[in-house]
């Protein structure tokens, strides 16, 4: 009796969410010309958590810059959440991140004449549009990080780590791919800063997305899945050191 022939199954090849070849970013500096940031080469997945370390002076927020389409390297390629950013201009960059890409800044970057609610919705102009189901998500969002009852307060009624979850939930409004963090637990104790990235770890990885953060600070580097010091990034095998899993 003949035995029918097993197909091996082929899994298919997922690209990286973030993918950095040959980056170069220089600035001017009188008659010279600085090196801001190398990047050799860079692969984040789709889903993973990875924090960028290094040192003051490394170009951690170049980097970050540059993945979300704020700057464009003077040369090598930059792919993030589909597309070659260093291949468009201006304008499709803003549009790509306003949909596609959420940030976290250090200093929050809150409005204060708007209350919670309001500058969450901010971000939405920028993305998918203000419309009904924006507020819903907004109203969400707020409820899971537990300001339900703060959201009609402004920054100033609210205590920081209450800013900074404002600040999380504006990131997230448009549903984002991709999250950019920039120290963004510098201005908060270390207990507060810590529920606070938890909280925003646990809404990314319910929602599957790829999240990056820059820091100098190891302890929240060990919540993220993966840590890449910017420093081994300049050979052509990057050395990657794996960290704690996100809590």
């Amino acid at each position: 009796m003949i035995q029918p022939m097993i197909q091996p199954v082929i899994q298919p090849v997922v690209p990286p969410m973030i993918q950095l070849r040959d980056v170069r970013k220089s600035y001017s500096r009188g008659t010279e010309s600085v090196l801001a940031c190398a990047v050799d080469r860079l692969d984040i997945a789709a889903g993973e958590q990875v924090a960028l370390i290094g040192r003051s002076g490394t170009g951690k927020t170049t980097v970050l810059h540059i993945l979300a389409g704020i700057l464009r390297p003077d040369q090598g390629s930059i792919e993030a959440v589909g597309r070659r950013l260093d291949q468009m201009s201006e304008s499709a960059r803003d549009r790509h991140r306003g949909r596609h890409i959420g940030m976290v800044y250090q200093t929050f970057n809150l409005l204060q004449p708007f209350t919670a609610l309001e500058n969450v919705l901010l971000g939405a102009l920028f993305g998918r549009g203000a419309g009904s189901d924006s507020r819903a998500r907004a109203e969400a969002l707020l409820q899971q990080v537990g300001l339900g009852d703060r959201m009609h307060h402004r920054p100033r009624e609210l205590s920081v780590g209450q800013v900074q979850r404002v600040a999380i939930c504006r990131a997230l409004v448009n549903d984002p791919e991709l999250i950019l963090m920039d120290e963004p637990l510098g201005n908060q104790d270390r207990a507060t800063g810590g529920q606070v990235l938890d909280a925003l770890l646990q809404l990314a990885t319910r929602g599957k997305k790829t999240v990056v953060m820059v820091t100098h600070d190891p302890e929240s580097a060990k919540r993220m899945q993966r840590t890449v010091d910017l420093a081994t990034l300049r050979g052509a095998t990057p050395v990657v050191a794996a960290a704690g899993g996100s809590s």
